[in-house]
C-alpha cells in the first residue's frame, strides 16, 4: 500500500505518517509546504517528503502523473484560527480540496480529510454532524465549505470514499512547533514550567473536548480500515474547563500556581464545544480511550516529566 499525508510534517499528519509505516509496513509520502509543519516531526520517518503548496493546480496535476496512492490522509491546512485573510484561508483550506479529491478520484482512493469542530461556531452542546454549522470565524467557515464539498462529491462519485473527521481540541506529542495555535493543555503547561502564572481568558470556565492525539490517530486507522463515507466528530464526548487543566498540571507537576485571568479580546471566540460521538461510535467503531487526566499524564510523560500521582 501506497499512502499520501497532507500536512505531514505538522502536529497531526506527522503522528499519523510515522503511525502508518509502522502499522502497516507500507510505504508513505508527505506533502508540506512547512510554512507551520517542522522538518523535527519527521525524524524517525522512513518515507518521502514532497514540498509542496495545496493550493497549487499544477502541483496536483504533476503528482497525478507520477504518483499512485491507496489513500489520502489530507492534514494541510492553515489552521490559525486568528487569521482574518479570507481569500487565503478559503484557497488553502477550501479550495484545495478539489483538487485532492480529482486526483483521488484519478488514482481510485479513499480520502480522510481533516475538518473541525470550528464548524460549529457557538451552537448548543452537544454537537451533531447535522446541526447548528454555524462558525464564528473564516476558519470554522472554510472547514465547513470542505465539509460541503466533499458531501457533493460524495454524492456525484460513490465509486470511492471519503471520510471527513471533525476534530474538536486535539493535543498531545509534536504539537510544540504550532506556536501560539498550541493547545491549550501545552501551553499552560510551558507557563508553569517556565514559573508564569498561567493566564486564561475570564474566568477559566470556558469549556473544551479535549481529545489526546492517540485517540484521533485511532480514528483515522478506523476509517481507513472500514467501508464507509462520511462526516464524524471525532472528540471524547465530555468538556472540560481551562481551570481544570490548570488543576490536572499542578498535581502532576507537583506546582501549585494560580490562573491569572484576563479578558478575552476576539469576538469570535468558542466558549463551549462538547462532541456527540454517537455516529462515529456506530460507523467507525471509534471510542475513545484517553479521558483529560490519562492524556496530560501521558503527555507529559512524553515530555520527560517525572509525574506525581
Amino acid at each position: 500500500m501506497r499512502f499520501l499525508v497532507t500536512g505531514g510534517a505538522g502536529f497531526i499528519g506527522s503522528n499519523l505518517a510515522k503511525t502508518l509505516e509502522s502499522k502497516y509496513n507500507c510505504k508513505v509520502y508527505v506533502l508540506d509546504d512547512f510554512s507551520s509543519g517542522h522538518f523535527k516531526n519527521l525524524i524517525g520517518f522512513r518515507g518521502e517528503v514532497i514540498t509542496g503548496d495545496l493550493s497549487d493546480g499544477h502541483l496536483w496535476d504533476w503528482l497525478k502523473k507520477n504518483y499512485r496512492y491507496d489513500a489520502v490522509f489530507h492534514q494541510g491546512a492553515i489552521t490559525d484560527t486568528t487569521i482574518q485573510d479570507q481569500n487565503r484561508m478559503m484557497r488553502v483550506n477550501a479550495d484545495s480540496l478539489r483538487y485532492i479529491l480529482d486526483a483521488c478520484l484519478y488514482w481510485k482512493a479513499k480520502l480522510i480529510y481533516a475538518s473541525s469542530a470550528g464548524v460549529y461556531g457557538n451552537s448548543p452542546a452537544p454537537m451533531r454532524e447535522e446541526e447548528g454549522l454555524v462558525p464564528e470565524n473564516i476558519y470554522g467557515f472554510s472547514k465547513l465549505m470542505m465539509d460541503r464539498i466533499a458531501t457533493s462529491f460524495m454524492e456525484q462519485h460513490k465509486e470511492i470514499q471519503i471520510v471527513g473527521l471533525r476534530y474538536f481540541n486535539v493535543y498531545g506529542p509534536g504539537e510544540a512547533y504550532k506556536g501560539k495555535t498550541a493547545s491549550m493543555v501545552y501551553q499552560l503547561y510551558r507557563q508553569i514550567k517556565e514559573g508564569k502564572r498561567p493566564r486564561l481568558f475570564k474566568w477559566g470556565e470556558q469549556r473544551r473536548d479535549f481529545v489526546y492525539i492517540r485517540d484521533v490517530i485511532d480514528a483515522n486507522l478506523r476509517a481507513l480500515e472500514r467501508e464507509v463515507s462520511g462526516i464524524f466528530n471525532i472528540a471524547t464526548g465530555k468538556a472540560r474547563s481551562f481551570n481544570e487543566i490548570v488543576a490536572i498540571l499542578n498535581q502532576y507537576l507537583g506546582t501549585n500556581f494560580e490562573p491569572e485571568y484576563f479578558d478575552c479580546p476576539y469576538d469570535f471566540y468558542q466558549n463551549f464545544t462538547q462532541a456527540d460521538i454517537s455516529r462515529a461510535r456506530e460507523k467507525l467503531g471509534y471510542e475513545p480511550q484517553y479521558s483529560l487526566e490519562e492524556g496530560i499524564r501521558e503527555y507529559l510523560e512524553r515530555l520527560g516529566e517525572s509525574v506525581r500521582a
